[in-house]
């Protein structure tokens, strides 16, 4: 029977506190070698001291973070939570507590020390140095109790916050006649005996009406209530906000934004400011030129030339004039059929063949190795190093299970020593070395340098529907496609981020530079080269006609001024909630968001919503929202210069995929993102990065 992940301890909901004392033995003796470190040898070894003392945390945090989230089996998502409440509170009291961030100032401080780290090791110690200064462990003992009491503070107010997302009002009360243009059977579900509707004022629910309901006055009153938060949720925000602008202070920042961005590559709020507002005006022609279709039909629906157009006409036009575009015969389901899963995947393995020199192996479980039975193993195979890394795929929609996809990161890609072999050779040496060493978990040599490498783990997680017969395969939707390839980008990017330093490895570098290989394969996902590779019927084998996909794109870049106006926005007001504003007594979120809609929104927002209050990426990104723009204009850029957006085979040709791998992919976080983006585009005015860089950026604008 294997463990967990091939974890020799998780054979049962027991080994994870085994696991947890192993790595907890294992920590404090690294923790003792780096606090004793006197000779220069000491200090040369102290980054890679510390990134294995961090490794050894991670391994545990990771793996036990997804299991209490994932695993069916209560007994076993309570033993992974035990074993990471263990081991979180223990790094919580190594980040706050003095001693190792000394040791690692001294060997920074020592030239001669540093000058036998290779770039690796010199990027590990800047990044542990500022999450040290992060954690306030420079301050004195009052202030480092205040700073856990407002770490802790924030996180539950940030917890909170997201929980208690909700409206002022929940519900409307329709009759009938307002309620023309919605869908029967949808109305059938929330009308009482009386007829009248029951409108949830935000979900699925009120999207549609807005989309379909021709009343003006009704979709005003539905967008307004479904922009307008409950009060309490406002309070909660403006709290949140302000404590985080405390924070800040205490730790020597003028703001939080200042702080977040400080190890972006961003680096400020001003240089976020200039990429945000120069983006915003690039998109205003195209938004003007969406608005202006629109306004015509509705100029054409009432006859009246000089009715404005607003806000809650916006879905219910775009509404129509996608289904004008689209062609009867070419429904989804019509177009699933030339993308079942199987398929899909192949299609990625070959693509990522003929990019890169990798494919994917399928491989058979062991009893104990996942935590459902459909989940499927991938080995993933490179051409010249062999066994790179494991993929496990858990695609399907289950009862209980998180909705959402995503990529998780079960273990980093990272050098493991003689010296660490040695040890383990010695702890049990009844046990093969490696398996100690790494916990049985995957490992291999590389073919050129001889160095023994633990490979990268990883979980993707999506929510397909299974087949609705057992004869039939599962059919994907052209949005379930782009779905897997973006969830597959960051994938290859732990794959080939292959470092020998794991604080460094794959999707661990600055959080505006880790949505670039996603975003990237996005538009990988929308070529017509590429679908040829897979895009086949499931029942006759015939190609996917490309105008079926052309036109879908067509309709969905019909709005994408619009869409990206409102990323803008939310960006914005990231950045405003984040800024010194927040610090001020009469900070007021409501009077920010119409300011910020006032000068940058086309559409004039009602004066009574108060729409921040359901902007719940807040919490998680506080003062760096902007990244995801920032990575699609960047991703946009390389798919036009370096593939050729497609043309004359670009999408597919090995020299395009090795200037990605070589410039962006295989350094992981251990090389600046500037860099990289001068590197891939030749550019090297851009390697430096700053204001005016951000400002190049925002020029490209965002390509779909």
């Amino acid at each position: 029977m294997s463990g967990l992940f091939q974890n020799h301890y998780l054979k049962s909901p027991s080994g994870f506190q085994q696991f947890a004392s192993v790595t907890l033995t294992r920590c404090q003796k690294i923790v003792t070698k780096v606090l004793a470190a006197s000779s220069a040898k000491d200090y040369q070894e102290i980054p890679r001291d510390l990134d294995r003392l961090s490794d050894s945390l991670c391994r545990l945090l990771d793996l036990c973070d997804f299991v209490r989230s994932t695993h069916p089996d209560a007994s076993f998502g309570n033993a992974a939570d035990e074993a990471y409440q263990k081991l979180f509170e223990y790094m919580n009291v190594l980040n706050t507590t003095p001693g190792l961030d000394k040791q690692l100032k001294t060997a920074w401080a020592d030239p001669s020390v540093v000058a036998v780290w290779g770039e690796e090791e010199k990027s590990v110690a800047q990044i542990l140095l500022k999450d040290f200064s992060k954690s306030a462990i420079d301050l004195p003992e009052d202030k480092r109790r205040r700073f856990v009491s407002l770490s802790s503070e924030i996180n539950r107010l940030g917890g909170t916050f997201v929980t208690e997302i909700g409206p002022a009002r929940s519900t409307l009360v329709l009759n009938s006649s307002r309620t023309h243009g919605m869908n029967p059977n949808l109305l059938v579900r929330i009308s009482d005996r009386w007829g009248r509707a029951h409108l949830p004022t935000v979900g699925d629910i009120s999207t549609a009406a807005l989309r379909t309901i021709h009343d003006e006055a009704t979709r005003k009153e539905i967008y307004i209530a479904g922009r307008t938060s409950a009060q309490d949720q406002i309070t909660l925000l403006e709290t949140l906000m302000q404590q985080r602008a405390d924070l800040a202070k205490l730790c020597g920042y003028q703001s939080y934004a200042e702080m977040s961005t400080s190890d972006k590559m961003a680096k400020t709020p001003e240089a976020v400011s200039s990429f945000l507002t120069t983006l915003s005006h690039h998109n205003n022609l195209t938004i003007s030129d969406e608005l202006y279709g629109l306004a015509m039909q509705k100029t054409a629906d009432t006859g009246e030339k000089t009715k404005d157009f607003c806000a809650w006409d916006k879905e219910y036009y775009r509404s129509r004039q996608a289904s004008q575009m689209l062609s009867k015969a070419r429904r989804p389901d019509f177009i699933s059929a030339y993308f079942s899963l199987g398929t899909v995947m192949q299609g990625l393995s070959r693509l990522f063949t003929c990019l890169y020199g990798v494919r994917f192996i399928p491989q058979e479980t062991r009893l104990g190795e996942t935590w459902n039975p459909d989940i499927r193993r991938l080995d993933i195979i490179d051409e010249t190093e062999g066994h790179i890394a494991t993929v496990y795929c858990d695609l399907f929609a289950r009862a209980g299970k998180n909705p959402n996809p995503a990529h998780f990161t079960l273990r980093c890609s990272r050098e493991i020593t003689p010296l660490e072999m040695a040890e383990a050779a010695e702890a049990s040496p009844e046990v093969e070395p490696v398996i100690v060493a790494n916990d049985g978990m995957p490992t291999s040599r590389s073919s050129t340098t001889g160095g023994l490498h633990q490979l990268p783990v990883i979980a993707l997680i999506c929510d397909f529907s299974t087949p609705s017969s057992p004869h039939s395969p599962t059919l994907l939707s052209f949005r379930d496609v782009q779905t897997l390839f973006h969830e597959m980008g960051h994938a290859i990017h732990s794959i080939l981020g292959r470092t020998s330093l794991q604080v460094v490895s794959g999707t661990r570098c600055a959080t505006d530079f880790a949505e670039l290989p996603s975003v990237l394969m996005e538009h990988f996902a929308a070529d017509a080269t590429v679908l040829s590779l897979f895009a086949r019927h499931w029942e006759t084998d015939v190609p996917l006609p490309y105008e079926m996909i052309a036109e879908r794109l067509a309709v969905d870049r019909k709005g994408q001024g619009m869409d990206t106006e409102y990323q803008i926005l939310l960006a914005l007001l990231d950045q405003a909630y984040h800024s010194p504003l927040a610090a001020k007594p009469d900070f007021n979120s409501t009077k920010i968001f119409h300011d910020v809609y006032a000068r940058y929104s086309s559409l004039p927002e009602p004066p009574e919503t108060t729409a921040q209050g359901f902007f719940g990426h807040l919490v998680e990104y506080g003062g760096t929202y902007y990244s995801y723009l920032f990575d699609r204009a960047i991703a946009g850029k390389i798919w036009h210069d370096v593939f050729h957006s497609g043309k004359d085979n670009g999408a597919i040709t090995r020299e395009n995929g090795e200037v990605f791998r070589q410039e962006v992919l295989k350094w992981g976080g251990s090389r600046d993102g500037w860099r990289c983006v001068a590197g891939v585009l030749g550019d090297a005015s851009l390697a430096e990065g700053g204001a005016e860089a951000m400002k190049e950026v925002g020029k490209w604008g965002v390509k779909e």
